[in-house]
């Protein structure tokens, strides 16, 4: 598993659940190789381990943030509740029953509107800490991916805070236009991943548990097997030369059919891996670029800019013009 590094903000966020307490945090710190007199941005491995030595001091996994704790233990029992779930669309909600029954506050729900699915969190007494919706979104989405063995990219995340000191690092870490202070807490993705099938059984259960807490940390990578070869060679040519899906399986030396059994086997499909670099690129070049949407359509391969328009409401719910304005960005 590759490493990540965890800003130090969202080290100080965890230590406050042991601060409350009266716990003194150094000897936590040194235990998982983090200096307590002066540390920077940590592994994914060393904040895991900091996650675990938290819970089990506090007795909570979720960080004292809920109404109620997340008892050592339950995250486990949330992975055995969805694994034979089937679908995403299923998982997710019997993964936000487990969490509602659990935490009691904040509640979340499972919505569909304009093509995204969005999860909403409520609050009965009002927002609570940046942190709180961070924690909740990351334990859903980091089993969510794993489940589907594929990045869920985010059209967006809506926080009903206001926005804490460390705000960049929340917009640095979901790599999706950001929000404070909203009518809502909410992180949305395109509603057709519902549909995705569950590839996970309770055998690879037990390796993905024995690396939790520190590989949900991790916005995760499908850059491997047959899909890496496909996402490479996309990668490496402009959208707008893209070879069609006989020619890339000619390149890796497969037939047409044994390519897209070996992708259908990894939860992926040619289209999906089009599309998902489509719509990093497309983000990239509205946010980044002075180019004009009719431009960037062409870039993209489109050969009309309604058939861009269209595609790209159909991944974020706003048009181009709508995220170049701000109103989807950062």
């Amino acid at each position: 598993m590759k490493s990540r590094m965890i800003a130090p903000g969202f080290v100080e966020d965890a230590l406050d659940s042991l601060r409350v307490k009266g716990i003194d945090p150094a000897p936590v710190l040194r235990n998982v190789g983090i200096d307590p007199e002066s540390f920077g941005p940590v592994t994914n491995e060393q904040y895991g381990a900091l996650w675990l030595s938290i819970a089990a001091l506090s007795g909570d996994e979720f960080f004292g943030l809920a109404a109620h704790p997340m008892r050592p233990g339950a995250f486990r029992l949330l992975c055995y509740t969805v694994i034979h779930a089937g679908t995403l669309e299923r998982a997710l909600k019997r993964a936000l029953t487990f969490l509602n029954i659990v935490l009691d506050d904040p509640n979340g729900e499972l919505r569909q509107e304009r093509g995204l699915a969005e999860i909403v969190l409520t609050d009965q007494f009002g927002p609570r800490s940046a942190f709180t919706y961070r924690t909740y979104w990351l334990i859903l989405l980091g089993i969510a991916c794993w489940l589907i063995g594929r990045r869920i990219p985010l059209s967006r995340v809506d926080f009903s805070c206001s926005e804490p000191a460390n705000r960049q690092e929340y917009h640095q870490f979901f790599g999706a236009p950001v929000h404070f202070g909203q009518k809502q807490s909410l992180m949305a993705f395109r509603a057709d991943y519902l549909k995705l099938p569950i590839i996970r059984d309770e055998k690879a259960l037990k390796g993905f548990l024995r690396a939790a807490p520190a590989n949900i940390l991790l916005r995760y990578r499908h850059d491997q097997g047959f899909t890496a070869g496909v996402r490479h060679r996309l990668r490496t040519i402009s959208p707008d030369s893209w070879p069609d899906f006989d020619a890339v399986a000619a390149a890796m030396r497969l037939s047409p059919a044994t390519l897209r059994r070996r992708l259908k086997a990894e939860g992926q499909s040619f289209v999906a891996i089009r599309d998902e670099i489509r719509q990093a690129e497309a983000q990239r070049l509205l946010r980044d670029s002075s180019h004009s949407v009719a431009q960037i359509a062409t870039a993209l391969g489109y050969t009309e800019p309604s058939a861009f328009h269209r595609a790209f409401f159909k991944w974020t719910g706003m048009t181009p013009l709508a995220f170049r304005r701000g109103e989807g960005g950062f």
